[in-house]
């Protein structure tokens, strides 16, 4: 059965990258969209974005998805005000950077109530919806270092673990519901802030892998899925590639991951002091649709450059 159009939407993360990408994209389609994330500022800038890009309506609430009784009152207010929800494009996360021994308990922890925890309460809250109504989509935004391992990314790499679980436990448990969908989308770099955004104990930037992936890109995805679900969805032309290797050749994916990655995922050209970055509170100045970082060629390339340096003075 088709959803009604147009659609009531929900998108959290929908001050900055992906969920920014998917409000603006859902309001060119002249869908009813509630905008949630932390920081009411910059959820007023997005909505503002979807109104000019033709939104049906703007609802913002003011959310952090790790807090439960906030989640249960955003809800209320999409069913207080339209009777009805058909999707949601759940999009908030956050980043830490550093070893598990550097990276601080508070940071750790925070990092899995948003990513884990605030997935689990926007399934507690929005499931019984979709299931009283016998229609609706909900869509997790994963990554694909939820489908192997990377070092120096601990808490992002256990959250998105946790997230791609849930989105399975969840779909098994609504098999009996035919019209209400689960789907997990996992990108792989993406040219967001989240990166810059991100708590960091590793000493050097952040940065998208390559190949890199626009927000828009993803948040084209994540909203056909509402229409179009599928259970699991990857989004990157190396995802595949990096998969096979962690389960089929793990020796080797083992030997390649450190080095690759400190290549191709930091910028080593910029030191960079510990920082709490969003972890524990929103940063409304760095929320924004795009990263800032430079092309990944020319960000790797710089990357080797600086690494080729750093030995040469070691030799010395």
């Amino acid at each position: 059965m088709p959803l009604p159009t147009p659609r009531v939407l929900l998108v959290t993360g929908a001050s900055s990258g992906i969920g920014r990408a998917a409000a603006r994209q859902a309001a060119a389609r002249g869908d009813h969209l509630v905008l949630a994330a932390r920081d009411e500022r910059t959820l007023k800038e997005t909505a503002i974005e979807c109104d000019a890009a033709g939104a049906a309506s703007t609802l913002v609430v003011p959310t952090d998805v790790g807090d439960d009784e906030a989640v249960a009152a955003c809800i209320r207010q999409v069913l207080d005000r339209h009777g009805r929800l058909d999707g949601v494009a759940h999009c908030a996360g956050v980043v830490a950077y550093g070893r598990i021994e550097d990276v601080p308990p508070e940071v750790f922890e925070g990092v899995l109530r948003t990513n884990l925890l605030g997935s689990v309460t926007i399934a507690r809250h929005v499931i019984p919806v979709l299931r009283d109504q016998g229609r609706g989509g909900l869509v997790l935004v994963g990554s694909i270092v939820g489908h192997l391992g990377v070092p120096g990314m601990s808490p992002y790499v256990v959250s998105k673990w946790g997230v791609r679980a849930l989105a399975r436990q969840l779909q098994l448990e609504n098999r009996d519901e035919g019209e209400v969908s689960v789907s997990l989308v996992s990108p792989g770099g993406v040219l967001t802030p989240i990166y810059e955004q991100a708590a960091n104990f590793s000493g050097w930037a952040g940065r998208p892998p390559p190949p890199v992936d626009s927000p828009e890109k993803v948040a084209r995805v994540v909203l056909d899925r509402i229409d179009r679900p599928r259970k699991r969805t990857q989004i990157g032309l190396a995802n595949n590639v990096m998969r096979f290797g962690f389960t089929f050749m793990p020796g080797v994916y083992d030997a390649l991951v450190g080095p690759l990655f400190r290549l191709a995922a930091n910028d080593l050209t910029q030191p960079l002091p510990p920082v709490f970055g969003n972890v524990l509170r929103s940063v409304p100045e760095r929320n924004r649709l795009l990263g800032d970082q430079v092309n990944a060629v020319v960000g790797v390339s710089r990357n080797v450059v600086a690494r080729v340096r750093q030995l040469s003075g070691q030799d010395r």
